[in-house]
């Protein structure tokens, strides 16, 4: 049987579900000579990653092709390649076992350590009871074509049931993160599009977040309001002015054309707009994502897109490579697009770590996703001094997380074991306000319960 991209992507990108889909491709890929591991049912962790180099090799040799992300299949090789550091005794040793045991590619390896280097100037332990928060509105102008998040149209009804439900689960939260001595070191509400809420709402939730919970002297805030077209001189006034202190505007691309066939309701000039405002207001940190492997663009339409975000001069770019996840449009029209642009984000993406930091720019995080184009990764650049902590540490994964909202997925870091629980509350934003004793009773047993535990809580 012929390898398919299908079967190539699945294994580069964790899309391997299970042991047995290890199995199952060595069965089809490796000469059964050559082959003397078991592969008759799941196999021990040692064989599967002997497997996958197995497996590597095989298809790199029949297709000439070697993905630069070799055989890892984790969402976050950052935090591997810091284990892998803090055990062998530094980057260097850590950058060869990569190379030899899993085939990571040198540009990728450069990669890694420049983004471990700056998470430790950066980051510090955690401080004793500090807690990150994060707080999710579910709500956006429209779905974009790539989006597979339970969200929907804002909805003035809706959206009211929902923030009554929040606002009691937030009195909850903070009520308990006081009685255990707990504040949040940084506070994150994310979506969705928390600023296509009115700016009623909007003031309200923001106002009850920073005078409700118990907070760091100087926690950071940030306030997700990706969509420009939400961002008004009087929407930026009123983030200044309930304490954020730093923003995402999320143009995506700066091509009016691939705006419209992904589902955006702004154009580039709005995005630019939307800047302004924030600057006027004295918002003082911006942080601007954009899409590598968009369909319908080519190398210099990524060119064009970076250039025009530079000139708005952001603190922070997060760099994004297309991922075609299960729910959203792209993947409903064609399920193996990200098979059919390959090479697409790889050309946008070429040189781009060395344009960046000619900027002035570093890697401060980076993390996977399945069905990505080209197996690529997402990173998260920022001018020195301006790093998202909150960012950092959930790709850390060493302090408790506390999510509010539909979707939220809580985490409580036991440190003695260097391992964490996750707490679920419901996707779906109707749902989550039928039940919300439910999602608070989850939190006081299954997190708040836990940190009782804890002899010291992170």
């Amino acid at each position: 049987m012929e390898p398919t991209n299908c079967h190539i992507h699945k294994l580069h990108t964790g899309g391997v579900a299970n042991p047995n889909e290890y199995a199952e491709l060595a069965r089809m890929f490796l000469r059964p000579s050559e082959f003397e591991l078991d592969v008759s049912g799941p196999p021990p962790e040692e064989d599967r990653e002997e497997i996958k180099r197995r497996l590597y090799r095989e298809l790199s040799r029949m297709t000439g092709r070697h993905p630069v992300w070799g055989t890892l299949t984790g969402v976050k090789p950052l935090k591997l390649f810091s284990a892998l550091a803090e055990k062998t005794g530094g980057a260097g040793a850590a950058k060869r076992k990569l190379r030899d045991e899993y085939y990571v590619s040198p540009e990728k390896l450069c990669l890694l350590e420049q983004t471990w280097r700056v998470g430790r100037e950066v980051l510090r332990h955690p401080p004793q009871g500090a807690v990150s928060v994060y707080v999710g509105i579910p709500f956006c102008p429209s779905r974009c074509a790539y989006c597979s998040f339970v969200s929907g149209p804002y909805e003035e009804k809706s959206a009211a049931r929902y923030l009554d439900a929040l606002h009691r689960e937030i009195a909850f939260v903070a009520e308990q993160m006081d009685a255990l001595g707990l504040y949040a070191e940084s506070i994150y509400v994310g979506g969705g599009t928390p600023t296509a809420l009115n700016a009623q709402a909007l003031e309200r939730l923001l106002h009850t977040l920073t005078g409700c919970l118990p907070t760091a002297e100087r926690a950071e805030y940030t306030v997700e309001a990706g969509r420009p077209d939400t961002l008004t001189d009087e929407m930026c006034d009123l983030l200044a002015a309930c304490g954020a202190g730093r923003i995402s505007i999320n143009p995506q691309t700066m091509r009016d054309a691939t705006l419209a066939r992904i589902g955006r309701r702004h154009d580039a000039a709005m995005t630019g707009k939307a800047f302004e405002a924030a600057r006027k207001a004295g918002l003082p940190l911006i942080n601007a994502d954009i899409i590598a492997g968009l369909p319908g663009e080519d190398a210099s339409d990524f060119a064009y897109t970076l250039d025009a975000i530079l000139a708005l001069k952001p603190e922070n770019i997060t760099v994004h490579t297309l991922s075609v996840k299960k729910g959203s449009n792209f993947r409903e029209a064609d399920e193996e697009l990200c098979y059919n642009i390959e090479g697409s984000a790889l050309r946008m993406l070429d040189g781009l770590p060395e344009r960046l930091r000619g900027k002035g720019f570093r890697p401060y995080y980076l993390y996977r996703q399945k069905q990505t184009v080209d197996n690529l990764e997402n990173v998260g650049y920022a001018l020195p001094g301006a790093e998202c902590v909150y960012n950092m540490r959930i790709m850390e994964e060493k302090q408790t997380v506390i999510a509010m909202g539909a979707g939220g997925s809580s985490k409580v870091f036991f440190p003695q074991e260097n391992r964490i629980e996750r707490i679920f509350n419901v996707s779906d934003h109707a749902l989550y306000a039928a039940r919300i004793g439910e999602m608070i009773e989850r939190k006081r047993i299954g997190l708040f319960g836990a940190l009782r535990g804890c002899a010291r809580p992170r």
